[in-house]
């Protein structure tokens, strides 16, 4: 039987950006260091493959601190922690590592720094996040108000119109932010914002080269977990740029043959947790029903590393 010819656009960057990398890699070498079993608070990323990849090496994943066990050590998740985490861990006398991408701490001291000044917060988030309930946990309760969507900004009434600052979850969908912060802007014109984008740059890069596929596809799938939010942003991205079909998989085997029917061109993209190994998968998948052709369309290239902590450094 002839297989139907599909040409698959393939998005870059795409897949783990530097902040993923860095928290994969704080667990790996902290087996390494430390022998098994490493404990992890959460999900280290929010990507099964991932997590059961270094369950298989030793790790185990708890809801919280009282599931681990007297002098083993735990690692917090990328996505951050609030600050009684660590405070509970060293009133327990825990050895802790902080696996928190960079990026998101930027934005823990950006909370801090206002809170100092003076200004209540307008954080602009998902409600529930880890990120989220992180980042609101680095002040006092109640110094930080919770904006998820255009609507929740017009409405909202802070205690201090005029001593105000915003900040943003890191993977938000760069387009609504945007117009979420204009409108915070135009009914509180003192507010004050973040001196470099909180939104990172890998979500920023993986958006827009999704926004560069999506129109020229039939279709566009994006490889990553329904708990991710970045991976989530990239199929809004993808529908709203004009693509007609937009599908979140979480690998190959999830993949429902049927939404693919009388396609000729699919674009293809993986969240900021998903590794290039699934990627491999959805593409080899592919090939079982089609004749693929393979063209990657690149926006950007991205160069960004962050450093392990110190105590997984060798000397």
């Amino acid at each position: 039987m002839i297989k139907p010819s599909l040409t698959i656009l393939l998005a870059s960057p795409r897949g783990f950006c530097a902040g993923v990398d860095r928290a994969i890699h704080i667990v790996e070498e902290a087996l390494r260091k430390y022998g098994r079993p490493v404990y992890v608070r959460h999900e280290i990323v929010h990507n099964r493959f991932v997590v059961q990849s270094l369950e298989a090496k030793g790790a185990v994943f708890v809801d919280e601190l009282d599931e681990v066990p007297e002098g083993r050590p735990v690692v917090f998740s990328a996505h951050g922690v609030a600050k009684s985490v660590p405070a509970k861990a060293e009133a327990r006398g825990m050895f802790y590592l902080d696996a928190t991408c960079p990026l998101v701490t930027k934005v823990h001291h950006e909370a801090i720094r206002h809170a100092g000044d003076g200004r209540q917060i307008i954080m602009i988030g998902h409600a529930g996040h880890p990120e989220v309930v992180g980042t609101m946990g680095q002040v006092a309760p109640g110094q930080v108000l919770l904006v998820e969507d255009l609507a929740q900004a017009e409405a909202i009434a802070p205690d201090r119109p005029d001593q105000l600052a915003y900040i943003t979850q890191t993977t938000l969908s760069v387009d609504d932010t945007a117009q979420i912060v204009a409108t915070l802007r135009r009914r509180f014109p003192a507010i004050d914002g973040p001196r470099k984008e909180d939104i990172c740059y890998a979500t920023t890069n993986r958006q827009q080269a999704v926004k560069a596929i999506a129109p020229l596809c039939d279709a566009v799938m994006v490889i990553g977990a329904p708990n991710s939010s970045n991976s989530k942003r990239l199929v809004e991205v993808a529908a709203r740029a004009g693509c007609p079909t937009a599908l979140l998989v979480q690998r190959a085997a999830d993949i429902e043959w049927g939404q693919l029917d009388g396609i000729l061109r699919l674009g293809v993209s993986a969240g900021a947790s998903a590794p290039e190994v699934l990627v491999d998968e959805v593409i080899e998948a592919c090939r079982t029903h089609f004749t693929v052709t393979i063209e990657e369309v690149s926006v950007t290239r991205e160069t960004i590393a962050f450093k392990l902590p110190a105590e997984l450094v060798s000397p």
